[in-house]
């Protein structure tokens, strides 16, 4: 071989290495890689990885971490928290939802001075069994309401007046009238009548309580005796009807009142709505036996807002008991 052609070769091997070399530094600058390149390796490494996605979740409101109540109107979720602090009426409907008669108790007063009643136990005179037996079904009722008995009994005070006030729990059997509502009720008057003190009742009641038969029934007779002995004594009793008042209640004590207030949309009456068209034959409309309807019908006296319930009712008795206003 001579040396030029010798030199010919060497000249071709070099364009062949700088061929290459500019083909690795185009593919580092992210260009498409030849095929059959022998940088397609490299490439490979230096690809875009795509990355996690994460999603964005909105953080968690109030009512998705709290113990939360649904209205049972507008079906909406409200805290329980919020329920308290609105006195249990739903901020988006105003629904008045259900209160527990010693969480009212203690809404109503401005100071508690203490309890009656809590010596009357219901005892089972007529060995009395259902589906269940009565004992039975009141400890389960006293173990789910956290209460003895279906009223509860305060006294204290309103602004500058010294009441005696008593409230139903419906939860508590559904606020049925035993012996010892009864027993419990009557001392309340006769505590009142004795101190004469105004009487202020929240009625709340599905009716008599059957387990105790007859003497369930005796008590519409006695607390009407009670209200009686108010009524002579010129001592005020003020009734307010919540959802639901019926029954013997609603034949007794919960309609001798001096003034009959309810909260709104409240349904009162003494037979169901069901009971009351089988009888009748007849459909009634939706606004039968509701608080607005009996207004209209001259048997209750005003529809209070459960939020404008005590300054309503302070302000009747100290018009009846003739003491200074101490809000004007």
């Amino acid at each position: 071989m001579n040396d030029t052609t010798a030199q010919s070769t060497l000249s071709d091997a070099h364009s062949r290495v700088d061929t290459n070399e500019t083909t690795m530094s185009t593919n580092t600058t992210g260009t498409e890689p030849t095929v059959g390149a022998s940088t397609a390796g490299h490439s490979w490494f230096d690809r875009p990885v795509p990355g996690v996605k994460h999603r964005l979740t909105a953080p968690l409101t109030a009512v998705e971490t709290e113990p939360s109540t649904e209205c049972s109107n507008c079906h909406s979720m409200i805290t329980n928290t919020a329920l308290i602090f609105n006195c249990y009426v739903c901020p988006h409907c105003d629904h008045h939802l259900p209160m527990s008669a010693r969480e009212r108790l203690q809404w109503f007063l401005d100071q508690v001075d203490g309890e009656l009643g809590q010596e009357f136990v219901a005892k089972d005179p007529l060995a009395f069994v259902d589906s269940k037996p009565y004992p039975q079904r009141m400890q389960e009722a006293q173990a789910n309401t956290g209460e003895s008995e279906a009223l509860i009994v305060l006294y204290g005070k309103l602004r500058n007046i010294e009441v005696v006030a008593c409230a139903f729990d419906f939860r508590f059997m559904g606020g049925s009238m035993g012996s010892v509502v009864g027993d419990r009720f009557v001392q309340a008057a006769e505590q009142a009548l004795a101190e004469h003190k105004p009487l202020v009742c929240f009625a709340a009641s599905g009716g008599a309580r059957m387990q105790e038969g007859l003497l369930s029934l005796m008590q519409m007779a006695r607390t009407g005796a009670a209200v009686e002995r108010l009524r002579l004594a010129g001592v005020p009793y003020i009734v307010v009807l919540t959802n639901p008042v019926y029954g013997g209640v609603t034949a007794s004590l919960a309609m001798l009142g001096d003034i009959h207030l309810a909260e709104p949309k409240a349904m009162i009456g003494f037979a169901g709505k069901r009971v009351i068209e089988q009888t009748v034959r007849e459909t009634l409309e939706e606004p039968f036996q509701r608080a607005e309807f009996l207004l209209e019908h001259g048997v209750i006296d005003e529809v209070v807002h459960r939020h404008q319930l005590g300054d309503t009712i302070y302000r009747l008795l100290a018009k009846l008991c003739h003491v200074p206003n101490v809000d004007a």
